[in-house]
């Protein structure tokens, strides 16, 4: 696991960058390889500016054939995360209170830390494909002529048996 970096404590190190070399498995992410890549915080003063690259290999399900295949998750990106005395309150929100614009941003309290494996397992999902294919031509279940699924699966072999008995 990933230790969180503490805010303040990045001040007082060179262009208050923190560089990270990233090289492990991430809780709730299931890969087969560790991700690998870099990570870098710099404190800008009122705000982070978090910048990450990396890569790993996932196994997911093709959304056409049920099939499982393999896919190279590839990350590059950037994020600001502005510094706020207030991040720490209550994210409580009336139903009826209009949320402004500037309001949709990450924020961190100035004295708190920043949770490096949190932040990183988000952006990799983010990076996820939404319509998993294992392959773009994929032509999805095989149907035959009668319109059912040319797959047998012998749990209903005794009630097709069953079926055939019955009259007319």
């Amino acid at each position: 696991m990933m230790e969180a970096i503490y805010i303040p404590g990045l001040l007082k190190l060179p262009d208050q960058t923190e560089v990270i070399e990233v090289n492990e498995c991430l809780a709730g992410l299931e890969t087969l390889t560790p991700v690998r890549g870099r990570l870098k915080v710099t404190h800008q003063g009122n705000y982070l500016e978090v910048s990450g690259q990396g890569s790993t290999i996932l196994t997911l399900t093709c959304h056409r054939c049920l099939q499982q295949y393999n896919h190279r998750l590839i990350l590059d990106t950037s994020e600001l995360i502005w510094l706020d005395d207030l991040a720490e309150q209550s994210n409580y929100v009336p139903l009826e209170q209009e949320i402004l614009l500037e309001d949709l941003v990450e924020t961190l309290h100035p004295q708190g830390y920043f949770q490096v494996d949190t932040w990183l397992y988000e952006q990799l999902c983010l990076v996820m494909p939404l319509q998993q294919l294992c392959d773009q031509e994929c032509l999805g279940i095989p149907i035959n002529e009668q319109g059912s699924m040319s797959l047998k699966d012998r749990r209903w072999e005794a009630l097709e048996a069953f079926k055939g008995k019955l009259p007319g």
